[in-house]
């Protein structure tokens, strides 16, 4: 274990731009040993995929690698020739990039593209060839793995194509793997599986793992130790329970303080002011001096040099030369306060709402079958409160807010909107009521027009709702809403992309708040976000909803979300909710083994990471043809007879709670 694989030191990588060179990574040394897991920490453009990019020699064509040392074993990378350098790539050193379904190839089968690795780097032809390929897929999990190895990857979940990725990475038994996001994009409960099936793999042939990510939590899981990155240069390194214990940059402390949690509900969460630095010109001072709450004129005249807190915990930090910081604060504050408020009248009432597409196949396309994504769901929401409905992908969560909408019409059911049934109203009469409700879709970047000035977003919504009376009207609207979201008033006459993520987020917001809505529906609007930048979220939805009153549906995989934002949760499963109640009830004492399944499989900032996960068998079953009985039950391992015949009752448990399970039919 203490065999140093790969070392690098003092790497040094240069964008070309026309703003000048970006200095991407910028002086940075670690050592990766064998068999251990290296997690590197950070918000979005701290430089750390480009990092990896560099070891692999993988960077774009503006970029270049301008000085450095990278040594796998006794080879230095970075000197190889470029046929050389092929030989190890997939060979000694495999990666998993963040996003499968841009990175594996559209129209070769998943076995093709297995293939061309086992035919690069080993001597496997013929029927042995075909064998390994299935038996790589068996070994990450996938079922039926003959059959899915002729498949394409638009034919599998993203579940199925990040672990199709991972046994494309194993294939030539690489001693180091880099992981760069693995499991972003993935629900809770596949994002377990990947990990687990990383560990297990780790543990059976004593690979390496360069981990990227920004989830602390599967840092706590997966790593020994962690460096923090910053500004395209390490700030802070560390074994892993000294670093959860007692973090030392004032970077890093921010970072913990920035996550959403049951034990900080009553206060507002932590933001890192400011932004990253640019990366064009050379630091000859502290590269987080101002955002840090710290920093003093020191931190201004020159860049600190690494302190060692302790054997193998480093940092770059002036105020740690003489004194150490001492364990993060447990922020239990305010739980019962923020909580107590009982639930008012109802706002929002949906019963036993349906949205069926259907399929039609044929020349004249007759309807052959349905896709239940949404069948038979109850739900509803007080003024000044907010559901949290969570679920896996495919669930049919994002159709239960469109279809509230009337974005989707949904196939039966009610949808009632303070006392008017809006499935029943059409033309003006529906248009007259939109303004009461708005949506925050997930991706800011794609649902903002990007040839619409800021000001033409927000003023085109008053004027088709009728919000405003004339043009001055509205653009003192515009004003007062952004002085609301925190964006400053010249911000009208920039196009979207002139902002960073967190700022067209909160165009987003602005837009959905201009016409004075009384109910907003959140779809995972902070998911593609740093721990930073959500927490900028979070608080400016949290102090909304107190200064105006509003109603959130906030749809979410994020359950630390949940246990922050909402009042009430709804856990969904195949188009139908399983179990709802307050975020204390349902989060702390969860019924439903679904409900348990998924809230074991968060990961947590626990010591050791090690704690006990349910595993769900097989995948989500199609909403074509859901199973008879209960929905749940080919997965569920409490499982009785009953559950296989007729889909259960909602039992009343509380006044607040129910649950869809036979195990409390008494």
């Amino acid at each position: 274990m203490s065999e140093i694989l790969l070392r690098v030191e003092n790497l040094r990588t240069v964008l070309e731009g026309a703003g000048g060179a970006v200095r991407a990574v910028d002086g940075v040394d670690f050592e990766v040993r064998r068999g251990e897991t290296l997690a590197i920490v950070g918000e979005s453009g701290s430089g750390k995929s480009m990092t990896a990019l560099s070891l692999l020699r993988l960077l774009p064509e503006t970029g270049r690698i301008a000085s450095g040392r990278v040594e796998l074993g006794d080879v230095d990378l970075l000197g190889l020739p470029e046929a050389a350098m092929r030989n190890v790539r997939g060979r000694r050193i495999a990666m998993i990039f963040q996003e499968p379904a841009t990175s594996l190839n559209p129209v070769l089968s998943i076995g093709t593209q297995i293939r061309e690795v086992l035919e690069r780097h080993t001597e496997l032809r013929g029927a042995r060839l075909r064998e390994r390929i299935v038996e790589l897929l068996e070994s990450v999990g996938i079922p039926d793995a003959g059959r899915r190895a002729e498949e394409y990857p638009f034919q599998l979940s993203g579940g199925l194509k990040q672990r199709a990725m991972i046994a494309m990475a194993l294939a030539g038994n690489p001693e180091l793997l880099i992981a760069d996001e693995p499991t972003t994009a993935l629900d809770v409960t596949i994002q377990s599986q990947v990990l687990e099936l990383l560990r297990e793999l780790q543990k059976k042939n004593g690979m390496a793992i360069l981990l990227i990510t920004h989830d602390l939590g599967i840092v706590a899981q997966m790593a020994q130790r962690v460096a923090v990155m910053y500004a395209g240069q390490l700030v802070e390194v560390a074994e892993r329970d000294r670093f959860f214990a007692a973090p030392q940059h004032p970077y890093s402390r921010k970072l913990f303080a920035a996550l959403p949690g049951a034990g900080k509900r009553g206060s507002e969460l932590a933001v890192i002011q400011g932004q990253v630095p640019p990366l064009t010109g050379e630091f000859r001072r502290c590269r987080f001096a101002e955002r840090c709450d710290f920093a003093f004129e020191r931190c201004s005249a020159e860049a600190p040099g690494w302190t060692q807190i302790a054997e193998a915990h480093e940092v770059r930090c002036f105020l740690r030369e003489k004194e150490r910081a001492g364990a993060m604060p447990s922020g239990e504050v305010g739980v019962a306060a923020t909580h107590a408020a009982a639930a008012g009248a109802s706002l929002l009432s949906v019963r036993e709402l349906k949205v069926h597409f259907p399929i039609r196949k044929g020349l004249f396309k007759r309807t052959v079958g349905q896709v239940k994504a949404v069948d038979g769901t109850s739900l509803e929401i007080a003024a000044g409160r907010t559901l949290g409905l969570v679920g896996e992908s495919g669930c049919g969560k994002t159709t239960v807010g469109k279809a509230i909408l009337q974005l989707i019409r949904p196939t039966a059911g009610e949808v009632r909107f303070d006392g008017v049934e809006l499935t029943r109203i059409r033309g003006a009469e529906l248009r007259a009521r939109r303004r009461d409700f708005q949506i925050i879709f997930q991706d800011p970047y794609a649902s903002l027009n990007p040839r619409m000035r800021v000001a033409d977003i927000l003023s085109e919504g008053m004027a088709a709702l009728g919000v405003e009376s004339n043009a001055a009207a509205r653009a003192r609207r515009v004003a007062e809403i952004l002085d609301q979201v925190g964006l400053a008033r010249d911000s009208v006459d920039r196009y979207p992309h002139e902002f960073s993520g967190g700022q067209r987020q909160r165009i987003a917001i602005a837009r959905a708040l201009a016409v004075r809505p009384r109910l907003v529906i959140c779809d995972e609007p902070t998911s593609a976000l740093d721990v930073s930048v959500q927490a900028q979220i979070l608080n400016l939805l949290k102090s909304l909803q107190r200064e105006l009153g509003l109603s959130y549906l906030f749809i979410t995989h994020n359950i630390a979300v949940v246990d922050y934002l909402a009042h009430e949760v709804a856990v969904m499963y195949l188009g139908r909710i399983v179990e709802r109640g307050t975020v204390d009830e349902v989060l702390r004492s969860p019924k439903h083994p679904y409900t348990q399944a998924l809230l074991t499989a968060v990961p947590k900032i626990e010591a050791g990471g090690a704690r006990e996960v349910i595993r769900l068998e097989g995948e989500l079953p199609s909403p074509v043809n859901p199973p008879s009985g209960c929905h749940f039950h080919p997965r569920c391992p409490k499982a009785m007879p009953e559950c296989r015949e007729r889909y259960p009752e909602n039992f009343e448990l509380s006044g607040t709670r129910s649950v869809a399970c036979w195990l409390y039919k008494q």
